[in-house]
This record gives C-alpha cells, sequence and structure tokens, in this order.
C-alpha cells in the first residue's frame, strides 16, 4: 500500500467546518468521489479509498451529486438500440 501526506493550514478543517481529526477521512472521500466521477477508478476502488463498504460510497455518490452510470449518452443510446435490435 502507497502511503501519502498532504500538510495543510488548520484553516482547511476550520473552512470544512470539521475537526482537524477529521480532515483525513473527508480528503480521501473527496478524492475518491472526483477520481470516481472523472471515469478513473471503478466504485470499489474509489470506496477503498474512502475507507469504506462499496454499497455505502454509492449512496454518498447519490448525496454528492455524484453519478454512479459511467456510460456516456451516446454508449447508453448505442446499448438501447442495440437491444431493441435484439429484441425485435
Amino acid at each position: 500500500m502507497t502511503t501519502m501526506a498532504i500538510d495543510c493550514a488548520p484553516e482547511l478543517a476550520v473552512a470544512l467546518g470539521r475537526r482537524e481529526t477529521e480532515l483525513e477521512s473527508e480528503v480521501k472521500l473527496a478524492s475518491a468521489l472526483k477520481l470516481f466521477e472523472l471515469g478513473r477508478i471503478s466504485s470499489g476502488l474509489a470506496a477503498r479509498l474512502a475507507g469504506m463498504a462499496r454499497v455505502e460510497f454509492l449512496l454518498l455518490c447519490g448525496q454528492y451529486g455524484v453519478s454512479f452510470f459511467q456510460q456516456t449518452e451516446e454508449e447508453l443510446s448505442a446499448d438501447l438500440d442495440a437491444t431493441l435490435r435484439a429484441t425485435t
């Protein structure tokens, strides 16, 4: 496992409305959500990064406005077209 340290001023805790001891989990979750949203990592890996179960991470995605559907509109449309062609 890789360990990473991030130096930040105490003002970050104040800005986030968190205790300094809570910053690590906040930064891990934010990183996991953004990397998942960008399609850079899977939901399983994002959940591990955030230190939680995958189901819990997916539920938090909704709370933070992050879609857990990773397909583009074009990919979804192509899948729908293929499914409709296959059923007719």
